[in-house]
C-alpha cells in the first residue's frame, strides 16, 4: 500500500513549512502567488491530490433517489466571469440551458456562483444539499481546490486544469477546425490566416493546433496570424486590433485570401471591418467563425462557422455528474462532442492568381 502523502512532506519537499502549505492548498490569503503555484505542482507530482483521504468525502447520494428525497438538492455553477458567462450571452447562455434544464428535469436545484475570492467562495457555500460542482470556462486553481478539498465531485465545462482530478467536457474543436481549414484549402485558399489567442482558453488552443494541423498536412506554412490581447479579448474590445491589423495588411498588399477565427464574435468583427474598408467578402478575403452564435445567420454575408453543441454540452455535464456520484472509482473522463461545420456565405474559392 503506497504510503499516504502529508502536508510536511510536500513542505520538506519545497524547503518551506507546513503553515505555507497549508495556506496554499487551502487557497487562502497569508502566500504569494509564486509559491501557491509551487506548492500546488509539488503536491500534484507528489499524489496528495489523488489521495481517497486526503480531503473529507461528502454523503454520496445515489442519483435515482434524488427526486424520491424530500430534501433539498442542489449542484453548483461556477462561473467566475459572470459579465460574459450568463444566460443571456450568446455562447455561454446555451451552455448554461442545458445544465439548467438537465437539472430541472431531475427536480434538482442550481446555485450560480461568480465569486472568485477563495474566502468568500467558502462562506457562500452550504455543503449540506450540495451534490457537486459544474464549472464553466476558466476558473481559478484554488477555487477548484476548496470544491476538491471539501470533497465534492466536480465537471468542468470547456476547460481543465491539469492539477484538479476532475471530469472535463470539450466540442471536439481541434478536429473540426481541422476540417474547415482543409476545406478552405481545398477551395483554393493558401494565404489563410488565424485570428485569435490560443492563451484565451483551452477551446482557442485546440481551435489554433487544429489550424496548424491541417496547414502542416497540406504543406502549406504557419503564417504569423492575429494575436488579440488578452484583456481585448476578455472585455470584447478588440475591434481596434483587428480594424488597424486588416488596415496595415490592406497597405502592404498582403492581406490574406482566408480569415480562420478562433470564434464567431471575432469572424463578425472582422468581416465588418473588411467591408467597411471596401473589401469584398468572400470574394477577395473568405472569413470563417466558430461557435454558431445566432448572430452568425444574421447580416450579409452570413457566416461559416462551426456549430458547437452547446445546449448538449450542458446537458452532458449534468449527466455525468450524477454518474460521478454513483461511481465515484471509475476512470476520470474527458468526453468531446462533435461539432459540425455550417458553411454559410462568407467563404468561397479563393479568388483567380491568389495562390502563393
Amino acid at each position: 500500500m503506497a504510503k499516504k502523502i502529508t502536508m510536511q512532506q510536500i513542505a520538506d519537499h519545497l524547503g518551506v513549512s507546513k503553515f505555507v502549505v497549508s495556506k496554499a492548498l487551502s487557497g487562502k490569503g497569508g502566500v504569494n502567488e509564486m509559491t501557491r503555484e509551487r506548492v500546488i505542482q509539488a503536491a500534484s507530482q507528489l499524489g496528495y491530490f489523488s489521495q481517497k483521504k486526503a480531503y473529507m468525502r461528502s454523503p454520496r447520494t445515489e442519483p435515482n433517489t434524488l427526486k424520491r428525497s424530500g430534501a433539498k438538492h442542489s449542484v453548483i455553477v461556477l462561473m467566475p466571469n459572470i459579465r460574459f458567462q450568463n444566460r443571456e450571452s450568446l455562447y455561454w447562455g446555451k451552455i448554461m440551458e442545458g445544465i439548467s434544464i438537465s437539472l430541472e428535469e431531475r427536480g434538482l436545484g442550481m446555485v450560480i456562483i461568480s465569486e472568485q475570492n477563495v474566502d468568500n467562495f467558502v462562506s457562500l457555500l452550504n455543503p449540506e444539499g450540495i451534490l457537486g460542482l459544474i464549472g464553466v470556462g476558466e476558473i481559478s486553481t484554488p477555487l477548484l481546490l476548496e470544491v476538491h478539498r471539501m470533497g465534492l465531485p466536480i465537471v468542468l465545462v470547456d476547460m481543465e486544469d491539469p492539477l484538479i482530478p476532475s471530469d472535463t467536457v470539450f466540442a471536439n474543436n481541434m478536429d473540426v477546425m481541422a476540417r474547415l481549414t482543409t476545406h478552405l484549402i481545398g477551395i483554393g485558399h493558401q494565404r489563410l490566416q488565424f485570428i485569435g489567442n490560443d492563451r484565451y482558453s483551452r477551446s482557442f488552443r485546440d481551435r489554433s493546433i487544429g489550424y496548424r494541423t491541417a496547414l502542416d498536412e497540406q504543406g502549406l506554412p504557419s503564417q504569423e496570424g492575429l494575436v488579440i490581447p488578452l484583456p481585448d479579448l476578455e472585455n470584447g474590445s478588440f475591434e481596434p486590433e483587428i480594424r488597424s491589423w486588416i488596415s496595415r495588411k490592406i497597405k502592404s498588399k498582403s492581406l490574406p485570401t482566408a480569415l480562420v477565427c478562433a470564434n464567431d464574435a471575432i469572424a463578425l468583427t472582422a468581416r465588418d471591418i473588411l467591408i467597411e474598408l471596401g473589401v469584398r467578402v468572400p470574394e477577395e478575403v473568405s472569413v470563417s467563425g466558430f461557435d454558431n452564435i445566432a448572430d452568425a445567420a444574421k447580416g450579409s454575408p452570413s457566416l461559416t462557422t462551426v456549430h458547437v453543441p452547446k445546449e448538449a454540452m450542458g446537458r452532458r455535464a449534468v449527466e455525468k455528474l450524477l454518474e460521478r456520484m454513483d461511481k465515484a472509482d471509475t476512470p476520470l473522463e474527458k468526453i468531446l462532442l462533435a461539432g459540425d461545420i455550417v458553411y454559410r456565405d462568407s467563404t468561397a474559392p479563393a479568388p483567380d492568381g491568389s495562390g502563393s
